[in-house]
């Protein structure tokens, strides 16, 4: 049976890990116009055998460079969308530091975040379509509902055994 400091440490790690792709995903939202110009470069240049393999996937990631180049040169504040879509990643992170420090006590933290998971799949479907995104981009959105659930379901499971474990009463030495 795990010890209460077995399962914090536990715990600990798994929403370490949960906030640090939280923040990957903020951070990389920022620079998208960048970023979409250094993968479009790459897809024709090293990357060419992706291409090839997956042309859908090429012609998308151009299409969408070309989106934001434009809209970067024409109408930059429109970008401005996505500094708070970034913004807000980082600061959905920060509300995950609450369970770090007392997970029983925040454990609603945790399920707001499966919640917030699983409403990325009917987002990404009902959305996705309305905005012309491809199906298979569709599932690579949807996948990190599905892939981000999954830590939070561990560390969920694990705040109810610590919560079990802190509940037990401690043996009464003979």
């Amino acid at each position: 049976m795990d010890t209460g400091p077995a399962l914090l440490r536990r715990i600990r790690i798994w929403i370490s890990l949960f906030i640090v792709g939280l923040v990957l995903s903020g951070v990389t939202a920022f620079p998208l116009p960048a970023e979409l110009r250094l993968l479009d470069s790459l897809l024709a240049g090293p990357l060419a055998p992706v291409s090839e393999a997956a042309p859908w996937l090429a012609d998308w990631i151009s299409r969408v460079r070309v989106g934001l180049d434009t809209v970067e040169a024409e109408q930059p504040f429109v970008l401005y969308g996505t500094d708070w879509l970034a913004f807000a990643h980082l600061v959905i992170a920060v509300a995950f530091l609450g369970p770090w420090r007392d997970p029983v006590r925040n454990v609603w933290v945790i399920q707001f975040g499966m919640i917030a998971c699983v409403m990325v799949v009917p987002l990404a479907l009902i959305c996705g379509p309305i905005r012309g995104i491809p199906w298979l981009w569709q599932l690579v959105d949807i996948s990190f509902g599905v892939f981000g659930i999954i830590p939070l379901i561990i560390v969920h499971r694990l705040i109810r055994r610590l919560e079990a474990v802190r509940e037990e009463p401690s043996p009464v030495p003979a």
